[in-house]
């Protein structure tokens, strides 16, 4: 029998169980209920996701694909399954049948085709993917069968599909005259979110997608604020006004290094995903010949721009492409720091330093050097007066300029450099989209390669790379390949680029994803 006392304690433990579970359930509708506040530099501008002009982020929220990229390969995605056919033309792909656009369209394989109808009208802004030059048909099968023909195989094909741009879907409801090319009336698509409102340049604010057909993200709300300062975006993380700061440009080393230490805070690196490098135009004076290109690879401390620029958090790199890479174990040796033999190929190569001069001179012209830097990089410009004062080591002269992102851009295309900052593309697209550029005008590759005596057999061993159906010949090629611009030394690397996260320690699933250009909010939770 239980004592008045017992009987007392037991009502009082029963009543602190219903509290705490009252407080319990508080505190977990209050953790779903809270919002993430993300923070980005700039406006989020056109989310088409067919165009190039919207930011990534934003895009990987609202947009699917057939494919995804992941750790290992390809995973399906709005494609359950996919058959090729034995000469690698034909791609058949069985796609999912619970999924809808987030304006309550269904997505089938009539949605899928207006799609891909809408990119090839367009394909003048997608000259950088090879497979759009290879696109032969696109056929709606059945409701539920997408078949795509190939004019040649072409082996980076599902890598490519899962990218964040052209490929992903949008509602055929959002589209204008049955296209995308004149725009889009909305931003409907797959996606585990949709976009609620946008306050240009100031925040963006995205709403779970109540109609997502796989596991709904724990977070309802993500707000996107747009911070464009360094210091600023510091700050307002430090004062809980904003949650979390991610990707390569976002965070400099010393912010990183700072919140490593600060409590309260989580740091996150990923593990190398692209290669910081320079490009050597071989067409210009000077740098047309290989001894001097050589030099400058031998002057190029990459230890001390690791360790004094990004506090290690970049590391030195010797090659144009990690070797762990895909086909890129290629075995090479590094050109090592070594002034002197920097000294002796330029005095080879009749560049020669004068008593009292500080610069070589051949011919009676100047060794100096030009070389070309967005301006909004402080990281850039950090490492452009780095190289100045080590190239003067041999005598040669080196001259910055930053330019606005696009003018820089536009230089880069129209090959008026010397020397020119660069970055691979990074998981998933290196190397084969990579080196797919390199035999056009999409960025500067082309035209700083045009000077070299292999140029044609270069873009013709690139082609061959692409369409081929054989593993073996495949890595042969991407072997000469690498070994020929290696020696040929275009590419001056400087560091492997890693990806980074700051957040508050309340913060959780923060990963990465293989392509530094996707910030996966949806798997994060509080």
């Amino acid at each position: 029998m239980f004592s008045r006392f017992s009987r007392l304690a037991m009502v009082l433990a029963l009543t602190w169980l219903v509290a705490a579970s009252g407080a319990v359930a508080h505190a977990t509708q209050a953790e779903a209920d809270r919002e993430l506040v993300f923070v980005n530099f700039r406006d989020i501008r056109n989310l088409n996701p067919h165009l190039y002009s919207g930011e990534l982020f934003a895009q990987n929220l609202i947009f699917e694909s057939l494919v995804r990229n992941v750790e290992g390969g390809v995973e399906p995605w709005l494609a359950e399954s996919w058959d090729v056919s034995a000469d690698g033309r034909v791609y058949t792909f069985s796609l999912r049948r619970d999924v809808t656009f987030s304006d309550g369209e269904p997505f089938n394989a009539h949605a899928a085709k207006m799609n891909f109808d809408a990119i090839i009208e367009n394909t003048e802004r997608h000259t950088w993917l090879e497979m759009i030059r290879l696109m032969d048909s696109v056929t709606a099968v059945d409701d539920y069968t997408l078949r795509i023909a190939l004019k040649e195989p072409y082996f980076p094909m599902l890598t490519e599909l899962a990218v964040t741009r052209p490929f992903r879907f949008i509602s055929p409801k959002s589209m204008i005259n049955g296209g995308t090319r004149d725009g889009v009336s909305s931003y409907a698509g797959t996606g585990p979110y949709v976009l609620a409102d946008n306050k240009v340049d100031e925040v963006a604010t995205f709403v779970r997608n109540e109609r997502y057909w796989g596991d709904k993200p724990a977070i309802k709300t993500i707000r996107a604020r747009v911070i464009p300062d360094n210091q600023a975006r510091a700050m307002a993380l430090k004062k809980g006004e904003i949650d979390v700061i991610y990707g390569t440009n976002l965070i400099d080393a010393e912010t990183l290094a700072h919140f490593s230490q600060t409590p309260g805070f989580d740091v996150q690196l990923s593990k190398p995903l692209s290669t910081r490098n320079l490009v050597v135009n071989t067409t210009r004076p000077g740098v047309d010949e290989k001894n001097v290109r050589k030099a400058l690879q031998h002057l190029t401390n990459r230890e001390a721009i690791s360790v004094g620029l990004f506090n290690g958090y970049e590391s030195a790199a010797d090659f144009l492409f990690a070797p762990n890479v895909p086909y890129c174990d290629v075995p090479l040796k590094p050109y090592d720091l070594d002034v002197e033999k920097a000294k002796a190929l330029l005095d080879e190569a009749g560049w020669k330093l004068a008593a009292g001069k500080g610069v070589r001179e051949k011919d009676g012209r100047q060794l100096i050097l030009k070389i070309y830097y967005n301006s909004d990089s402080v990281t850039e410009k950090n490492i452009s007066e780095f190289m100045q004062a080590e190239f003067r080591k041999a005598g040669v002269g080196l001259e910055l300029f930053g330019e606005e992102e696009q003018a820089y851009r536009d230089r880069m295309k129209a090959g008026d450099f010397d020397i020119v900052h660069n970055i691979s593309w990074g998981t998933p697209y290196d190397p084969q989209s990579f080196i797919g550029s390199m035999v056009r005008t999409v960025y500067g590759d082309y035209a700083a390669q045009l000077g070299l005596p292999q140029k044609k057999q270069i873009d013709q061993t690139v082609h061959d790379i692409l369409v081929s159906v054989d593993e073996e010949k495949r890595r042969e090629m991407f072997s000469w390949l690498l070994t020929t611009l290696h020696d040929e030394a275009v590419y001056i690397p400087l560091t492997y680029q890693r990806n980074r996260a700051v957040f508050t320690k309340d913060l959780k699933g923060v990963t990465f994803n293989p392509s530094q250009f996707e910030v996966p909010l949806e798997k994060m939770s509080f």
